[in-house]
């Protein structure tokens, strides 16, 4: 039921962006829906005292929301006035790819193996795949909006290792909740600025409710208890099924077109994505660990998330929470945040 639901919300930000930014500007869009998030994340925050954690880290805590939320909430959401809202959810479905070529250049614990160099590879002839057929070279308006929102997977990935070398130890939800409410103070003048002069339609405004409340702060709370429930394997799961669920809602209620060489890039960039950040074999045998007493150090990142939305998302690991596949949207967030933690990482948002 958490899978189904979890896929259902973090599967349905596309749809909704798409429906707000036909009336509102990605400004007003991004500051209502964290704003509402925010409201709902700061008083559970609060209250199990994961907010006390960020005391003395304004500074990372603020450079996080502007890498992880801020930029690709704004991105995705400029985004999909250029692409279908299917399409968006595909390109945020390499996030895992990006975070892995990333780990190899500056993550010094990474291995280059030939089965991640061959996953990245597939993940990039997906994405050349569904780029080239379904939007092509000479669609100026749809590149761009490609653009956008493969930088906001770039974002996402890079917050990954903002958090795992700054924020070490630091509770997720206290995380979120501090992103969430610095993104809101950031955009509120800008929001303001670009306001619609008249009242927008009831379906703007609930598509930003749905957004902030359910696609954000509803999936972070129960994407948490999934993890306590049913662990890092079906916490997993939710970054492949998601982008399903965005694909299908766009073609049954925006008409977008679904084709083969759309299937094939999505298959080819969830294989190229399982195959790039799929755990590798400790470099430290058991007997060696064994024999210093202590365990055998975790040498990949796993398979990473993403919001709103990314961010990403958490699964249970260790002694803390791993980062697992997040689409982000971050609209689903945006839905990761990642938290490394002796040789763990914990998502946060998407």
């Amino acid at each position: 039921m958490l899978l189904a639901a979890l896929s259902i919300l973090w599967g349905i930000p596309y749809l909704f962006i798409k429906f707000a930014v036909a009336e509102l500007s990605p400004p007003v869009i991004v500051a209502g829906r964290t704003a509402i998030a925010a409201l709902v994340l700061l008083p559970l925050a609060i209250g199990s005292g994961a907010l006390r954690q960020l005391r003395g880290r304004l500074g990372v805590i603020s450079v996080l929301a502007l890498v992880h939320v801020v930029g690709p909430f704004l991105l995705i959401t400029y985004g999909e006035v250029y692409i279908a809202s299917g399409l968006t959810a595909l390109l945020l479905a390499t996030q895992p790819l990006i975070i892995a070529a990333l780990a190899l250049r500056f993550d010094p614990s990474e291995r280059v193996g030939g089965r991640r160099l061959l996953g990245l590879g597939i993940g990039l002839v997906g994405v050349a795949a569904v780029v080239g057929f379904d939007i092509g070279a000479d669609n100026r308006n749809g590149l761009l909006g490609a653009g956008m929102v493969l930088l906001a997977g770039v974002g996402y990935a890079c917050a990954t290792f903002l958090v795992r070398h700054k924020l070490s130890g630091v509770a997720p939800l206290g995380v979120a909740a501090g992103t969430m409410s610095i993104t809101t103070v950031l955009l509120a003048p800008v929001a303001l600025l670009t306001a619609p002069v008249a009242m927008p339609t009831a379906k703007a405004a609930i598509s930003v409710v749905v957004l902030g409340l359910f696609s954000t702060a509803l999936a972070l709370v129960l994407f948490y208890r999934m993890i306590a429930m049913a662990g890092a394997g079906s916490a997993a799961l939710v970054s492949y099924t998601s982008p399903a669920v965005a694909v299908l809602l766009g073609v049954m209620v925006l008409s977008e077109p679904l084709t083969p060489v759309t299937l094939l890039g999505f298959g080819l960039i969830l294989t190229g994505s399982w195959l790039s950040t799929r755990r590798a074999a400790p470099l430290v045998s058991p007997d060696e660990s064994a024999a210093s007493g202590n365990a055998a150090p975790r040498r990949d990142l796993g398979p990473e998330p993403v919001p709103g939305h990314r961010q990403p998302g958490l699964a249970a690991g260790g002694d803390g929470v791993q980062a697992v596949p997040e689409l982000q949207d971050g609209p689903q967030l945006a839905a990761g945040l990642h938290l490394h933690r002796a040789g763990t990482v914990a998502g946060a948002e998407r």
